[in-house]
């Protein structure tokens, strides 16, 4: 995982140019043909090409078609929802069965297709949100406990996300069903009456029930040790589909464990994943490349290990940037440069943390997205403010595993526990202990020697609280930062340009040739600065 200097990022570059082949703009002919529906069919309001679309998908997935069904799913899908569904639901599932011999397995398929619309373009009803998490049981019903391994073969980026969005409607139920003073009767008596539905440990259970039907641990243990996956693989993992359903559930879990608050737990699921293995199976997809990537660098930056988190978005972004031509082809486009911004806006308060040279061109798109909060975060007075609003925006939206108490009579009158607001005042605890750090830092560089009352004069503040702050900043000038081995893993090292000691209240200061460079070049200038110093007498470091 060393994102930056040991990774081949023209792999995954590569590997996205192959996924976003150059498309023809028109729909398939076979999939326009007016001609192919039967007439007892007319009396459904549907439009002629969406009966022809789905009786095209329907037979590719019966052939297993995966190179066609990527894209009917990445593009015909989506243009015919602009043109026909972009403000309201597609089908009913029910009025197109008889166009699919009522084919329960494409039919449990066009459902997840169906409420995922439902849920990025509409507002989902308690029945939708109901709806939608049957069908997900009856999908992985079928896939975990058929008799044997089920014919079915569906394209990567599909499989990713039906994962991602499993996910994300287990997040959205969980913060809809906090919002208890907004439910009316009817909908407090449907929670209290499933109490089952979207829990905490049945969305748990399918993840770890994927990993393990497909082996997928055990393949990643061999693939790391050198061996070949397909010898630990056995019925079910040597199956594309289970294969990818189970890696992918491994990331989900990273994302589960991290929107529950356990960042350790977290980081704990990637142990078997190599994160600068060229052309990783993360790499695959794209919008599970970038998810990898946040959760990650968002589970360091909550850990302290912020060297890492800094290395973390660093790789990505830099990712993104190369490959963002593509990106314009993909269907993901927005969610991609959402999540880009995101991860830019956590950078900034890691680099505030723990200062870093970045990459050229991530240092120059960072000043021109952020550069007016990152003078801010500098700043002790504004620092706390703009840190919240930046956490507010980056950070993923927690859960709570468990909903208010129904059945409590009191219920309405209590305070929803905020698990946003939670961990947001955690983060901010923390930063709290180092919002002198950045002055402290700016005036240490300046010198070479200093009195322990005169920098506690600059800084407003009793030389016992400057010890306790100099102590503070030796300690955080060390973090644990990754070398080899599991996420987790890691050793002791600076991560600071600058050191000090403290001798008989004289500071003593001593900095890389890197800091030494900067400093030079400051007292070059220190004639534009002067009215900021008020005339002080600096010692030139040797």
């Amino acid at each position: 995982m060393n994102f930056e200097e040991d990774f081949d990022n023209a792999s995954e570059v590569d590997l996205v140019v192959n996924t976003y082949p150059v498309q023809d703009d028109g729909l398939d002919e076979e999939l326009l043909a007016t001609d192919q529906v039967s007439q007892q069919y007319q009396e459904v309001q549907i439009p002629e090409v969406v009966k022809n679309f789905i009786m095209f998908f329907h037979r590719n997935v019966l052939e297993n078609n995966v190179y066609e069904l990527h894209s009917i799913y990445e593009h015909s899908f989506n243009k015919l929802t602009e043109k026909f569904y972009a403000k309201e639901s597609w089908p009913d599932p029910e009025a197109i069965s008889p166009l699919v011999n009522d084919d329960q397995v494409f039919l449990t398929l066009y459902r997840e297709l169906y409420y995922r619309h439902i849920y990025s373009r509409l507002t989902p009803t308690i029945e939708h949100r109901f709806h939608s998490y049957e069908n997900y049981c009856d999908l992985f019903n079928y896939i975990l406990n058929s008799e044997g391994p089920v014919a079915l073969e569906l394209p990567n980026q599909w499989l990713w996300d039906i994962i991602d969005e499993f996910i994300y409607q287990f997040q959205s139920f969980c913060n809809y069903r906090n919002r208890i003073k907004n439910k009316n009767d009817d909908e407090l008596a449907f929670l209290r009456d499933n109490s089952q539905i979207w829990s905490c440990y049945s969305v748990l259970n399918v993840l770890y029930s994927l990993i393990q039907k497909s082996r997928i641990t055990e393949q990643l243990l061999v693939s790391k040790n050198g061996g070949d996956m397909q010898e630990a693989a056995g019925e079910y993992g040597s199956r594309p589909l289970y294969k990818m359903l189970g890696y992918f559930s491994i990331v989900g879990l990273l994302r589960v464990h991290c929107l529950l608050g356990d960042f350790t737990l977290a980081l704990k699921m990637m142990d078997n994943i190599e994160l600068n293995k060229k052309q990783a199976l993360f790499a695959r997809v794209t919008a599970c490349h970038v998810t990898t990537y946040y959760y990650v660098g968002f589970a360091y930056m909550m850990m302290r290990r912020y060297a890492d988190a800094i290395k973390a978005f660093s790789h990505i972004l830099t990712f993104i940037n190369r490959t963002k031509q593509y990106h314009t082809r993909s269907y993901q486009h927005d969610q991609i440069n959402k999540k880009g911004d995101q991860m830019y806006a956590l950078l900034t308060m890691c680099v505030t943390l723990c200062p870093t040279r970045l990459d050229e061109n991530i240092h120059s798109q960072l000043r021109e997205k952020y550069a007016e909060q990152s003078n801010k975060l500098s700043k002790p007075e504004e620092a706390m403010q703009v840190f919240e609003e930046l956490f507010l925006f980056a950070c993923p939206k927690f859960i709570s595993p468990n909903g208010p108490n129904i059945d409590d009579p009191n219920v309405m009158n209590l305070t929803p526990f905020e698990p946003v607001q939670h961990y947001t005042k955690i983060f901010l605890a923390e930063v709290r202990h180092s919002i002198l750090l950045p002055t402290l830092r700016s005036y240490l560089k300046l010198y070479t020697t200093m009195g322990n009352a005169k920098l506690a004069l600059f800084l407003e503040i009793d030389p016992d609280q400057l010890r306790t702050l100099l102590m503070m900043s030796k300690i955080r000038s060390r973090q644990m930062k990754w070398v080899s081995g599991t996420l987790l893993e890691g050793e002791y090292q600076g991560t600071s340009d600058l050191d000090f000691c403290l001798k008989e209240d004289m500071i003593h200061i001593s900095e890389s040739k890197v800091g030494r460079r900067y400093g030079d070049w400051f007292l070059r200038n220190i004639n534009k600065f002067q009215d900021i110093l008020g005339g002080l007498e600096l010692t030139t470091k040797a």
